[in-house]
């Protein structure tokens, strides 16, 4: 875009502020050639975050436009995740802003339950994301105080704010094992498992120890697999509920009268009750406390679901770290060799943003909305965190354009 059109874009963003209608369609100020310019947010991402902030702007009458890579909203909850998934939170813990879950809903909804919700959600505020749009690029032009955002449908979209909502786990992490391309058996990350029934019968071995980890273990276990599990570090193991009440509740309950280090003890006396002594099977807890360790490091513990059970019956092996593999086996680093046939990497995510998002650190850049950008789905508190989240960006966002909208009014009639 030549220099001169690009310092006329602010005046002619103004000019259109008080004649804008709230649809997706009409947000599009001028194309030249495949260069488009928004009026209103950019949202990357029709997730939960994306979703959110978008119900949010829409109910202040802000437009936006959502841009999303996949083909359909939530696609990570769609594609990537197992068959058995429920929400690990109760339901008022994870629905999203402005719009609560159906009461027929049970307590822990199931993965196609949520996808259902998103759907809903998404009809409720009129949400039409642009699908099959990856975004490849975005920088702030300081010339002219706009975001340029390119996308693999060769156009670059310039708006004035831009909200990053790809969230945490966008990308699979999938680390660098000795040996493994001699291994010969079947290989996957937990994003690509779905069930354990093509797995009867079969010794898996599930290189991983958090949520995911734990719960493909017991989905192979109720398939009548044969799971061993590596647990190369320390990791705390909580009980999903205690006496019926959920322990995240119970935990944010006391927080708001105790400190920290004394909820940590309480919730380990509670696990220890519930749970038993999980360190003799080869599960040993970290010093420091599960909260504590959320704050400090983002390790979230794991939410027991019934793992705990069938490793306390066996069925569930726990092995130590993996020293080398080679054809249909697996050396651990105590010298232990074990035959398996496949392995499932169960070895997390992580955020794609450093790959197109041209900043130095997003945190600190989008802290207050500095130059129009935010992030919302990054602050390691899972739905309910990137709800709070939401709110505070589209409040954020509303107040300024409601001014400029307002000074832009004044102006035109003068």
């Amino acid at each position: 875009m030549p220099y001169y059109l690009c310092l006329s874009i602010p005046c002619l963003i103004s000019l259109h502020w008080s004649t804008m209608l709230q649809h997706e369609e009409d947000l599009l100020i001028s194309r030249s050639g495949k260069c488009v310019v928004i009026n209103g947010p950019l949202i990357v991402g029709a997730g939960p975050s994306g979703l959110a902030v978008g119900a949010g702007l829409r109910l202040q009458g802000v437009p936006f436009v959502i841009l999303e890579r996949a083909h359909c909203i939530a696609s990570l909850w769609r594609n990537k995740t197992y068959d058995r998934l429920k929400l690990h939170l109760p339901k008022r813990f994870c629905q999203l802003p402005f719009f609560p879950f159906p009461p027929h809903f049970p307590e822990y909804p199931s993965k196609y339950q949520f996808l259902d919700y998103l759907q809903s959600y998404a009809h409720k505020f009129d949400m039409n994301p642009r699908f099959n749009e990856c975004v490849e690029s975005a920088s702030y032009d300081e010339r002219c105080g706009l975001w340029r955002v390119g996308t693999s449908a060769d156009v670059e979209y310039l708006c004035r704010w831009l909200v990053v909502a790809t969230g945490e786990n966008a990308e699979k992490v999938v680390p660098e094992l000795h040996g493994l391309e001699e291994f010969g058996g079947h290989v996957m990350h937990a994003s690509d498992y779905r069930s354990g029934k093509d797995y009867r019968g079969k010794k898996v071995m599930v290189v991983g120890c958090g949520n995911s980890g734990m719960e493909v273990s017991l989905d192979l276990c109720h398939h009548k697999a044969f799971p061993s599990m590596v647990i190369r570090s320390s990791v705390h193991v909580l009980p999903r509920e205690v006496g019926g009440i959920s322990t995240f509740e119970l935990a944010t309950g006391m927080l708001k009268w105790l400190p920290v280090k004394m909820v940590d003890k309480i919730l380990l006396i509670l696990a220890r009750c519930t749970l038993g002594d999980l360190e003799k099977y080869g599960i040993k807890r970290p010093r420091m406390g599960p909260i504590e360790l959320k704050n400090a490091r983002g390790k979230t513990p794991v939410l027991d679901v019934g793992a705990s059970h069938e490793i306390k019956s066996g069925k569930i092996q726990i092995v130590p770290g993996i020293k080398k593999f080679s054809r249909g086996r697996v050396e651990l680093v105590n010298g232990t060799n074990l035959e398996i046939d496949s392995v499932i990497l169960a070895t997390g995510y992580c955020s794609n943003v450093p790959s197109w998002l041209k900043v130095r650190n997003l945190q600190e850049e989008s802290n207050e909305g500095k130059l129009g950008l935010y992030a919302v789905g990054f602050s390691r508190r899972g739905l309910f965190g990137a709800s709070c989240d939401a709110i505070r960006v589209s409040q954020h966002i509303a107040k300024i354009w409601n001014q400029e909208t307002n000074q832009s009014l004044c102006h035109t009639f003068l």
